[in-house]
């Protein structure tokens, strides 16, 4: 590859990277402070996920200004694979321990029109950048930025989950919906963790 051309390719994710990190930053805020005004498990699990995809744009960000650095972008690739895989265990256990209580307490959520509207508009947006992020990941041949990518798209399963159980919630009256929906968010997450935990030795510009 041409450096010019890499170099516009870096320039292109980054700009993808920084648009995640806001809309991530602002989905988290509203998702937690809506979830907790209607005690939606699942809304507060999905903002905290927010949270962590933040975390997980800050190390892709890194990787992509260590670009110039063989040694260092190695060494990004690494670090941003176990430090997003460890987070997102994190979170798989607390999602897991918030909706067996809310279950076994029987505790129902309150409707949360906030919560439906965001989860429908991360329906919209994640796909999107989601098919950006891979197109520069694999040009750039970075399995760290790949996996990043999944997890923008594991945060569009999460949106489909969460717009479900808060439907059945309104719609039915179906008040166990909401952490049933957030304990299936669960396998999505512990899955991506355990991969990204795993490591996979980074290859670099060696992927194809």
């Amino acid at each position: 590859m041409i450096a010019a051309e890499r170099v516009q390719l870096v320039r292109r994710g980054l700009s993808l990277s920084y648009a995640t990190l806001a809309y991530n930053s602002l989905e988290g805020l509203i998702a937690i402070v809506a979830g907790i005004a209607a005690g939606s498990i699942a809304l507060v699990g999905f903002g905290v996920d927010s949270v962590i995809e933040v975390g997980a744009s800050f190390a892709a960000i890194w990787r992509l200004q260590s670009d110039v650095d063989p040694k260092r972008r190695e060494r990004a690739e690494r670090l941003t694979l176990r430090t997003v895989g460890i987070l997102f265990l994190a979170l798989a256990v607390y999602v897991t321990y918030d909706a067996a209580d809310a279950l076994l307490g029987r505790e129902a959520p309150d409707e949360s029109p906030i919560g439906i509207v965001l989860a429908a508009a991360s329906l919209v947006v994640m796909p999107i950048l989601v098919r950006a992020k891979r197109r520069v990941a694999r040009q750039l041949g970075s399995h760290a930025l790949e996996v990043e990518a999944k997890q923008t798209l594991v945060c569009t399963y999460l949106s489909a989950i969460l717009l479900g159980g808060l439907l059945l919630n309104v719609l039915l009256g179906w008040w166990w919906a909401d952490p049933v929906a957030a304990l299936a968010m669960v396998p999505l997450i512990a899955r991506e963790a355990l991969e990204a935990v795993r490591g996979r030795d980074p290859c670099g510009d060696h992927c194809s």
